[in-house]
């Protein structure tokens, strides 16, 4: 049956005894169900492809009264049509977007496949991290195919208010995992990957460096722990408070040999404490490390590291021993805590010593290229952050140049630097 679809036609509807189609007059393909029960809702219906009647017809439920006005279901309708005309077949997407796997499925595929497979393990731990934390609360149940630019730039923004860095970590790993769903074929051909074009927030790259007067209170606090311990802070009002021989805290010698090696080597921290006697080579002073962040390394010791592996005590397989002989250890939060609180040096972090061995070297006249070499930089891109420290050698020659030519010129001398 036939119909002019309007407000008119929809308030003089017959009524059915069973589920019937009232095709427009106009608009080919558009239509109204209506069911016995009195329910209505919009359809269109098409034939993909080249059409003709040997292809099989779709029928999309476009809306109902309810929500749409006839003339909203029309334009809805003829936009369809029009997208059928151009080779798509609405029917079939929609079909295969209700079928499609959800944000969440998406990125177990990516951890999975990706990687767990292609990264290490503590990477995964923390790319894992930024998926249970941040994008399957707010974007996990939603089906891939459906997510927008907008709902990635909505999270991005909520995350970048407290932890920018944070937000450019997950806006990459959603564009890693979407860039791995369109090449392995888990999302439509020709979908776009909806992570591309924000902007990312600005990172301030943090550079701190030791000072020499930094460094000897940080000489001296660890040795202060090593040997007679640090003064003990109450940090409650307990009345069982620690005896007054038992105020002070110590940390053992591989501790304070973990804290040394970072400080005389510039290595990363899980170098140090996943560091194997096998690994050492004491009669060429070299370290052999067969897995670092930049894959295989080999470190050159200077005699200050190598003699602190030599003093060091030999139990179990790693150089650090920890509570385990079996196992690395995990981390040096407790002793660092207590050290450089010792030593006023609030706020450092453990990579800062890398940074500092950099900036010595940087500043003593060593190249960017060896820099590069000791600390293990597979970009030299990575060692180029420490170009201006390499200009205090300059600095000193410009200063005794210009002094000496201010002294032949009869002018006021400045203080020369040491």
């Amino acid at each position: 049956m036939k119909i002019k679809i309007g407000r008119r036609a929809l308030s003089a509807l017959p009524a059915v005894t069973r589920p019937t189609v009232f095709y427009d007059i106009d608009l080919t393909g558009f239509g109204l169900k209506a069911s016995p029960t009195g329910a209505l809702s919009y359809i269109v219906e098409y034939r993909p492809g080249a059409g003709g009647r040997s292809v099989s017809k779709r029928r999309m439920v476009i809306g109902t009264p309810k929500n749409l006005t006839p003339e909203e279901a029309r334009g809805h309708a003829s936009g369809i049509l029009a997208r059928v005309r151009l080779g798509d077949d609405p029917a079939a997407e929609r079909s295969n977007a209700r079928k499609a796997e959800t944000v969440s499925e998406l990125l177990t595929s990516f951890m999975d496949d990706h990687i767990r497979a292609k990264r290490k393990a503590r990477t995964a731990k923390l790319f894992q991290g930024y998926v249970d934390n941040h994008i399957d609360p707010t974007l996990g149940t939603r089906k891939a195919p459906t997510l927008t630019r907008a709902d990635i730039e909505r999270l991005h923004k909520v995350i970048g208010k407290t932890h920018p860095v944070t937000a450019n970590r997950v806006l990459a790993l959603i564009g890693a995992a979407y860039a791995y769903g369109l090449r392995s074929g888990r999302l439509p051909e020709r979908m776009s990957n909806p992570a591309s074009g924000i902007e990312r927030f600005r990172e301030r790259v943090r550079e701190r460096f030791l000072t020499e007067p930094e460094l000897l209170r940080l000489g001296e606090a660890i040795r202060e722990a090593e040997t007679v311990g640090i003064p003990w802070i109450r940090q409650s009002k307990s009345k069982h408070a620690r005896k007054a021989e038992n105020r002070v805290t110590n940390i053992g010698p591989h501790a304070a040999g973990a804290l040394r090696l970072l400080i005389f080597t510039g290595a990363r921290l899980r170098e140090i404490l996943d560091l194997k006697w096998d690994h050492v080579d004491l009669q060429r002073g070299l370290l052999f490390l067969p897995d670092s962040k930049t894959g295989k390394k080999t470190i050159v010791l200077g005699m200050a590291a190598l003699a602190v592996l030599e003093n060091l005590p030999r139990v179990g397989k790693f150089a650090i021993a920890g509570t385990d002989n079996e196992r690395p250890r995990a981390d040096l939060q407790r002793p660092w805590a207590l050290v450089s609180k010792r030593a006023d040096l609030v706020g450092l972090r453990l990579h800062d010593l890398r940074h500092s061995f950099a900036s010595v070297g940087a500043g003593s006249g060593f190249g960017l290229p060896v820099i590069g070499k000791l600390l293990g930089h597979s970009n030299s891109k990575t060692t180029e952050r420490y170009a201006h420290l390499a200009a205090d050698p300059l600095r000193r020659a410009s200063d005794a140049i210009s002094g000496s030519i201010a002294k032949a010129m009869g002018e006021p001398t400045p203080p020369q630097f040491d």
